[in-house]
């Protein structure tokens, strides 16, 4: 009797614990819970802790609080202008709606499966009317603003409006087909050089221009100081003058004597100079006396019937 009833009891206990289990559930932090009875959607727990269920009839479906990131496959987008743009975007969104959210999209899996499509479709609807340089313009901001919107209008509609808000959806990366951005990098590449060409011509031009100007300046500047020194030329030698001709009137045997020494020093500076001149000669004069006078010469008579010698020549050297 009491194996038997020790058994019942462990049966209970287990039994029990099954029924404990069953009828409690967890929610986390960054969880909300959605019960469902029979497919019924019944009641949503947004409260994080330890709840209650009715065991075995209601099932729960947790579902994320946080920010949830989509990424979809790259999409080929034609731009206004016909290129074709190859854009990877992802997409962030929450889930505000949670009974709403498990009668349409069921599951977060399915929902990635349905959505796609609809950013695909508003990045097409959006970026098909501008153009490359708009997209990478400080524009670009606008107009992910406007995919979004068109995305937050599109999954929130009364026909399917699947419980939740796209808060961003942003571009990774946008690139052109290969055989695209080859031509677009050749005339880019012609456009800079054209560009760089006209900065040196505007250079060159600017360099002429300065030069030619500092040329003439220069001119000018050698013009004026030739005059200036031509004036002050003419004005040193009419100041010579006047003290010259001052000092010959005071003195005119110092003058002389000053003048034939300014002679002898430029006649004789060379080494090799050789003069043959009388030396009764009005050069030497002032190697005959020491007043530059001439000396007395008598006239002496030769003798009859003979002819008078000539005096010798002096050689200065």
């Amino acid at each position: 009797m009491r194996s038997n009833a020790l058994l019942i009891g462990g049966i209970l206990l287990v039994v029990l614990a099954i029924l404990v289990f069953s009828a409690t559930f967890t929610v986390q932090q960054t969880q909300q819970a959605v019960i469902v009875q029979f497919g019924a959607i019944q009641r949503t727990v947004s409260t994080p802790g330890l709840h209650f269920k009715v065991p075995f009839i209601q099932e729960v479906r947790y579902l994320e609080k946080r920010v949830l990131n989509l990424d979809p496959e790259a999409e080929t987008i034609v731009l206004a202008d016909q290129r074709r743009l190859i854009v990877d975007a992802f997409v962030r969104y929450r889930i505000v709606a949670p009974q709403q959210f498990i009668r349409v999209a069921i599951s977060e899996a399915n929902l990635r499966n349905r959505l796609e499509p609809i950013v695909n479709n508003a990045l097409r609807s959006v970026l098909g009317t501008v153009l490359l340089p708009t997209i990478l313009s400080e524009e670009r901001d606008k107009l992910m603003q406007q995919i979004t919107k068109n995305v937050n209008d599109a999954v929130n509609t009364e026909q399917s409006n699947f419980g939740i808000e796209v808060l961003d959806v942003r571009i990774v990366r946008a690139d052109l087909l290969p055989e695209v951005s080859q031509a677009v990098y050749a005339r880019m590449r012609a456009e800079r050089e054209r560009d760089a060409a006209e900065f040196r011509a505007q250079g060159e031009e600017q360099f002429q221009t300065i030069t030619a100007q500092a040329d003439r300046q220069a001119t000018v500047i050698q013009a004026e100081a030739q005059r200036q020194s031509e004036i002050l030329r003419g004005e040193g030698e009419a100041e010579r003058t006047t003290i010259l001709a001052k000092a010959f009137g005071e003195d005119p045997s110092f003058f002389a004597f000053y003048r034939s020494m300014q002679a002898y020093d430029q006649a004789l500076k060379s080494d090799n100079t050789r003069f043959v001149l009388p030396p009764q000669g009005e050069f030497f004069r002032y190697f005959n006396s020491e007043t530059g006078k001439p000396a007395a010469t008598g006239s002496s008579q030769a003798p009859a019937g003979g002819a008078s010698k000539p005096e010798p020549a002096a050689a200065a050297q």
